[in-house]
């Protein structure tokens, strides 16, 4: 029985090393030159050199490009989590056929892929001129939508119906009902909607690509800078790419206790 455990846990530890693998290669890489990089790939550097973030810096022109990252991640999370939440506590509490069709509309459009649908979703808001930060934060709600609307309609089965009731007869409109009562116990799988929902939206390049205009890139977009038709600035890609993960990760850790409460919560029950 020792040795079944043994051998799972040299499994595990194997897994886990794969897993942090690509970490290491790209913090080890962040400080070697674009030479050192291409003679020997996962050796550690011989001389640390902290001019890659320097001048990744300085071209990404990060302090603009962050903020620009940081006003379509939050907007957008906020917008998901605000409107998925109404949805999900809407169709949660009117049961019938049409709002079971509607949440499982929902859950099937999680099946269908971006690439089939971006180009006539260009089309279209092209045609409205909405082409800009702004369009592409509707865009993130819509595309955000069906997984944080399921996760909010497993925990809303966990909340008794009885609490709107007493508010309904304190003399609660349902607007005050949901934002007083309901949205402030659903803070776990909020935290967890949100979390996942930034690392999706932070590191997005496909749909900011098509989307955004000179000046109002994110920072996956302006990455792109480091890629040329005929040189690859790797020493200062992975530099400017371990830059842009640190928030993520940070906020990753802070919130992780909130992530596992709020997806355990958010199962089907």
């Amino acid at each position: 029985m020792k040795a079944k455990w043994y051998i799972l846990e040299i499994i595990a530890l194997v897994i886990g090393l794969l897993w942090l693998s690509p970490f290491y290669l790209m913090i080890v890489n962040a400080f070697k030159t674009k030479l050192e990089i291409f003679n020997n790939t996962l050796a550690l550097p011989k001389e640390k050199t902290f001019q890659n973030f320097i001048d990744a810096f300085q071209q990404l022109n990060f302090a603009q490009t962050f903020l620009n990252s940081v006003l379509v991640s939050v907007a957008s999370v906020a917008l998901i989590i605000i409107f998925s939440s109404m949805a999900a506590y809407a169709l949660s509490r009117n049961k019938g056929k049409v709002s079971n069709l509607i949440f499982f509309l929902f859950v099937a459009a999680m099946l269908v892929p971006f690439q089939s649908v971006m180009i006539p979703l260009v089309k279209i808001f092209g045609d409205l001129q909405s082409l800009n930060i702004w369009g592409l934060m509707f865009m993130y709600l819509g595309f955000g939508a069906s997984l944080s609307i399921f996760l909010y309609h497993g925990s809303l089965q966990g909340i008794s119906k009885s609490l709107d009731e007493a508010a309904m007869i304190d003399g609660a409109s349902k607007w005050q009902i949901y934002w007083h009562v309901i949205f402030p116990l659903l803070k776990p799988i909020s935290v967890t909607v949100g979390i996942l929902n930034v690392i999706w939206i932070w590191n997005d390049y496909l749909l900011p690509s098509l989307v955004l205009g000179p000046g109002q890139e994110t920072i996956p977009l302006k990455l792109f800078l480091f890629f040329g038709q005929y040189t690859k600035q790797w020493h200062l890609a992975l530099a400017g790419l371990t830059i842009s993960i640190i928030p993520v990760i940070i906020g990753y850790f802070f919130a992780q206790k909130q992530i596992i409460k709020g997806v355990s919560d958010g199962a089907v029950k």
